[in-house]
C-alpha cells in the first residue's frame, strides 16, 4: 500500500485519506498565506492581459524579497568570515534569479497595442519606485540617497531603504574580506562613504587578478590553496567567492538586459510610465556591471 502523496496530490488509496476535517483554515494557508496571495489582484481596466502584467510583476516582488535576503544572508556571513554560509546563500540566489528572469516570459512579446489597453491603470506607477528591488540594488553597491525620496509617505519601507543605504553593501563586505585575507585594500576602499554608489579601484582590480592567477598580494609565490587544489583554479576558496559573485553579476545583467528588451517591444521610445526617459533610461542601466572589477581584472590574468 502506498505511503505516500504528491506535494499537491491525494492518494485515495484505503487507509490514505488525509485529514479533509479542520476548525478553522487549513494548516496549508496559514503557513502560505495562499488567500492572501490570490486575492491581492485588483485589475483597473477591463483588458484580461492586464492581471498577466499583476500577477507577474506581484511574483518579481517575492524574488526581489528573497534574493535579498539571500544577499544579506551572504554579506552578514561575510562579516563573519564565513565563507561556507556565504557561498551557499550566493548558489540559492543564482537559482532565484533564473526564476526572477524567467517571470519576463509572460510580458515578453506584449505588442504596444497590448500594453496600451491596460497601461493607462498604472498612472504614475512604475517598477523604479519598488523599495524592494531598491533594496537589492542597495545591496549590490548601487547607492543612491535620491532613491528613498519616493517612499517618504511609507514610514516602514523608508526606514528600511535608510538602513539598506547606511549600511556596506554585499561587494564592500567581500571587498573588506579580502582585506582580511591579506590583500591591499586601502583605507580609501575600505572606509569609504557607504551611502554612496561603489566606483571601481584599481587595488581592488589587482586584488581579483591575484586570486584568479594563484599569487596573493605582496608575493610572487602561489596562493595557499587547499591540498590538491589548483591556486586560482576553480576549487581554490577566493577564486569560488569570485565566481559566485560574478554569477550574481551576470544575472543581474541578464535580468536588466530582458527588462530593456521586454520594454522596448511594448513601447518602443516612448517616456517611461513614471516619467523616466523608459528605453534609454533602460539603455543606460543595462550597459553596466555590477562588481566591476571582476569583470575588469580578467584582462590581466
Amino acid at each position: 500500500m502506498s505511503q505516500h502523496t504528491g506535494h499537491f496530490g491525494i492518494d485515495e488509496a484505503e487507509n490514505d485519506t488525509p485529514n479533509l476535517d479542520f476548525q478553522g483554515t487549513t494548516p496549508y494557508d496559514d503557513y502560505v498565506r495562499a488567500s492572501v496571495l490570490t486575492h491581492l489582484q485588483q485589475p483597473l481596466s477591463d483588458d484580461p492581459g492586464e492581471m498577466v502584467f499583476l500577477v507577474t510583476t506581484q511574483v518579481m516582488e517575492l524574488w526581489f524579497t528573497v534574493i535579498t535576503h539571500e544577499w544579506q544572508t551572504a554579506a552578514d556571513a561575510l562579516r563573519q568570515d564565513d565563507l561556507p554560509t556565504t557561498l551557499a546563500a550566493l548558489k540559492r540566489s543564482t537559482y532565484e534569479l533564473e526564476a526572477l528572469n524567467a517571470s519576463w516570459k509572460p510580458l515578453a512579446h506584449l505588442t504596444p497595442g497590448q500594453f496600451n489597453a491596460y497601461r493607462s491603470a498604472l498612472g504614475e506607477g512604475s517598477g523604479f519606485q519598488s523599495a524592494m528591488y531598491r533594496r537589492l540594488e542597495f545591496l549590490l553597491g548601487e547607492k543612491s540617497a535620491s532613491m528613498l525620496v519616493p517612499h517618504r509617505g511609507a514610514p516602514r519601507e523608508h526606514a528600511e531603504l535608510e538602513k539598506a543605504l547606511a549600511e556596506p553593501s554585499l561587494y564592500d563586505e567581500a571587498v573588506r574580506f579580502l582585506a582580511r585575507r591579506g590583500f591591499a585594500i586601502p583605507d580609501e576602499v575600505l572606509e569609504r562613504d557607504v551611502t554612496q554608489r561603489y566606483e571601481p579601484h584599481e587595488a581592488v582590480e589587482r586584488a581579483w587578478q591575484q586570486i584568479y592567477s594563484g599569487t596573493p598580494a605582496g608575493t610572487g609565490a602561489p596562493s595557499d590553496a587547499a591540498p590538491g587544489v589548483a591556486p586560482g583554479g576553480p576549487g581554490d576558496d577566493l577564486t569560488v567567492l569570485g565566481e559566485a559573485l560574478t554569477e550574481v553579476a551576470e544575472l543581474v545583467w541578464r535580468w536588466r538586459n530582458d527588462h530593456l528588451v521586454a520594454t522596448r517591444r511594448a513601447m518602443g521610445a516612448k517616456t517611461g510610465t513614471g516619467g523616466s526617459s523608459g528605453v534609454a533610461w533602460l539603455e543606460k542601466r543595462a550597459g553596466k556591471h555590477v562588481f566591476p572589477e571582476l569583470w575588469t581584472a580578467r584582462s590581466y590574468v
